[in-house]
């Protein structure tokens, strides 16, 4: 235990003289101050921060119980044990009352009275220590809460600055690449109009070109994500006529036959349809890339009372059993799983996205997938009551080009 400090107030100076002693015998590192009358312990006490506080209740002027009174205003955690004469109950249970840690009775029988003073000590000062962890908890939160306020201000400048670094990229190689495309385009048809058999090489040339341009889309797209930058348009959209028309492009894209299953009658949802084609664009995508060229691609659109579903299923190499659990995180590629048709080119953000997509429009996105038996990947979304009447044009299909300033 610390060296305690204790006062002792009483009239009575043979008693002044006796307890100080007495402690001192049976309390180690103990130092005692005394006061004569309450007025002069008032004064010490407002000065010093004493471990517990020792007073007799029958005083002069200022008593026990009225001295105790102040001490619970100018020091409320020190505990003060208040001596009264024998059979004085009703004064014991006033300084009780009170707020005192004990009462001792006259004539004082020291054993009892140490130990209660020891107590009264030990309390205080295990309170003390509370008092400094929770301090220094505090202090150490507050160290914490700068630290965390620095590191998300440094956090935020980066994201700042990445996003600036993707707005002047899509600019910087959106705007080459369309560029080469269209020069691409036109040197083929002219290598095809004179019958020159580099028709062909040029043609693959736009197909890199194409998928490059994806990349970057998806890039911008993670970007956008990442900084709660993408935006949706909704209106209601009939999916059926949305599967169709991607299905036609991407077979015509991808030179595959690419089957849907799907009823005659419209389906309604409510999305952004480019942003929902670029969903089936990438599970289709997907499919091509670890499907062989003449493994069959199916999308189907179903639906029950609330929802409609739109899946895509291959018969490719499936998924590992391994990466099964991380597919739809981002940047992530299978290391096992080595690419049946196209371009190996990409950064592991298509399914990424796509689920974004997915759930940004209140649907949920899953799969099922046996290892060498092939892949259906499911989306379902809300399904909406057919409108009254739909804005020409609403089918229209396309990725986003410009959004939140970020082309």
């Amino acid at each position: 235990m610390n060296r305690s400090h204790i006062l002792i107030v009483d009239d009575d100076a043979a008693l002044l003289q006796a307890l100080p002693q007495a402690l001192q015998l049976r309390m180690r590192q103990v130092r005692v101050d005394t006061a004569e009358s309450a007025q002069v312990a008032l004064e010490r006490i407002a000065k010093v921060d004493y471990d517990a506080i020792v007073s007799d209740i029958k005083m002069p002027g200022m008593d026990g119980l009225a001295l105790l009174a102040h001490i619970r205003e100018l020091r409320p955690e020190t505990p003060t044990l208040l001596i009264t004469g024998h059979g004085e109950d009703n004064l014991a249970i006033q300084a009780l009352r009170g707020g005192a840690y004990d009462f001792i009775q006259k004539p004082i029988e020291r054993e009892y009275f140490v130990a209660s003073l020891q107590r009264a000590v030990q309390a205080r000062q295990l309170r003390r220590q509370v008092e400094a962890q929770q301090r220094t908890l505090a202090a150490h939160a507050a160290a914490l809460e700068a630290t965390v306020a620095a590191r998300t201000r440094e956090l935020q400048d980066v994201l700042a600055a990445k996003e600036e670094f993707m707005s002047i990229a899509a600019h910087e190689l959106k705007t080459p690449l369309t560029s080469i495309k269209a020069l691409a385009q036109i040197t083929r048809k002219r290598l095809v109009h004179a019958d020159r058999p580099e028709g062909e090489l040029v043609a693959r040339m736009e197909g890199a070109i194409g998928r490059m341009e994806l990349l970057v889309s998806d890039l911008l797209d993670g970007a956008r994500i990442e900084a709660g930058k993408l935006s949706l348009r909704q209106e209601p959209t009939d999916l059926v006529a949305l599967c169709r028309q991607v299905i036609d492009e991407q077979g015509t894209d991808t030179q595959r036959t690419i089957d849907l299953c799907a009823p005659e009658a419209t389906l309604w949802t409510q999305v952004d349809p480019d942003r929902l084609s670029q969903v089936l664009i990438n599970l289709i995508t997907n499919a091509a890339k670890y499907s062989p060229p003449n493994a069959p691609i199916t999308v189907g659109v179903d639906h029950d009372e609330a929802t409609v579903r739109l899946w895509v299923r291959d018969r490719g190499i499936g998924i590992p059993l391994a990466a099964q659990p991380h597919i739809f995180e981002r940047f992530y590629r299978a290391p096992e799983a080595e690419v049946q048709t196209g371009s190996r080119l990409g950064v592991g953000l298509g399914l990424y996205i796509t689920r974004e997509l997915v759930e940004r429009h209140g649907g949920t996105i899953t799969f099922t997938s046996d290892p060498g038996q092939g892949s259906t990947f499911t989306v379902t979304l809300p399904r909406l009551p057919a409108p009254a009447s739909v804005n020409e044009g609403s089918g229209h299909q396309g990725r986003h080009e410009d959004e939140d300033g970020v082309n």
